[in-house]
């Protein structure tokens, strides 16, 4: 890391831990997520140019990877019998999401159908822009209409979780913290792990490293405890901030039309997401809370670290955000087709 690089990342953390201050005093849910993904996108509206090494961004990953895995006990196993039926309807409701937003894209803003689809993926932001950049498409507004929908499921998520008065109790109250030679072996072993996915080419591959290693150390008591919030807390800070620098040299006028069209479009899959959430919830008896992050279009791990902040079942809410992104995975490059492969 550069000294420049190293100065724009102070800045950053600096005024995302204002943010985190700021939600907190004012009593937001999630603040560590929540005031930083605001204050971050504030100032690079105003012109601030703002980042989050990836070397930080990839430390991140893991211990929130680390974090999930360490609730996962035999009797969560057990719960995930209640599951199938949940994961089925991931799939549906990827499809309906993805349709609809494709339709009000081309309908109302005139998108051709190429970035209308990329524009309504419900997910895998970096795999989106990718695949953008090898099409015929408008890849500023696929990149403000998705980095739209990432911020305002970040925000309106847990403010819906709430005001409904859904925040879990008992679920995800995290055991006596890891001791630090335990913890440290622990984010290695992840780590490692992450990297071989990320050569398989796995999705959110560094976060899988985490639960992986967590969860198989967990299910078989080898290891107890959870992440110390002395790590946790700083964080979900640098997530919420990394949220925010995806706004940063982007001009309110390239912004005018594209904003709009990703806030309609976030705001069509919101409702759409929530009452599929809620049809699952009933039909499952998976706790409301826990369905409604699960089947939410935000960033894995954003809407993973939200679970155990908010006290969902953060293994219930993972396995549906990494069935999602597989799932994507093999369906953008389809509906695309050879559209895909043209420059």
């Amino acid at each position: 890391m550069s000294l420049s690089e190293l100065r724009t990342f102070a800045l950053t953390a600096l005024i995302g831990t204002a943010g985190a201050l700021i939600a907190i005093a004012v009593a937001f849910p999630a603040p560590y997520l929540i005031g930083p993904a605001v204050a971050v996108t504030l100032a690079g509206l105003a012109g601030m140019q703002l980042s989050v090494p990836s070397a930080v961004r990839n430390v991140c990953f893991v211990v929130v990877g680390v974090s999930m895995g360490t609730t996962v006990t035999p009797e969560v196993i057990v719960a995930a019998r209640t599951w199938p039926l949940s994961f089925v309807m991931v799939l549906v409701a990827v499809v309906i999401l993805l349709y609809v937003s494709c339709w009000v894209l081309q309908k109302f803003f005139r998108y051709d159908r190429v970035t209308a689809l990329l524009a309504s993926s419900p997910g895998h932001l970096s795999y989106v822009l990718s695949l953008a950049a090898e099409t015929r498409c408008d890849v500023r507004t696929v990149g403000v209409a998705q980095s739209v929908r990432v911020l305002a499921l970040t925000i309106t998520v847990p403010l819906i979780v709430d005001v409904l008065d859904l925040v879990g109790t008992d679920p995800v109250v995290l055991p006596e913290a890891m001791s630090t030679p335990i913890l440290i072996a622990t984010l290695v072993v992840s780590s490692l792990f992450g990297m071989l996915f990320l050569r398989l080419k796995f999705p959110a591959a560094l976060l899988l490293g985490g639960v992986v290693v967590s969860i198989g150390t967990h299910v078989t008591g080898f290891v107890g405890g959870g992440v110390p919030n002395w790590l946790l807390t700083p964080t979900y800070v640098i997530l919420g901030s990394v949220i925010g620098t995806r706004f940063c040299g982007v001009s309110l006028g390239e912004l005018r039309t594209a904003f709009v069209a990703g806030g309609v479009v976030t705001i069509v899959v919101t409702v759409l997401a929530a009452a599929i959430a809620g049809s699952v919830s009933y039909l499952t008896g998976v706790p409301l809370d826990a369905a409604l992050i699960a089947f939410a279009p935000g960033g894995l791990e954003t809407m993973s670290a939200m679970a155990v902040m908010l006290h969902a079942d953060p293994t219930y809410v993972g396995a549906h955000h990494v069935l999602r992104l597989l799932f994507l995975s093999v369906l953008m490059p389809l509906m695309l087709g050879k559209e895909a492969r043209q420059r």
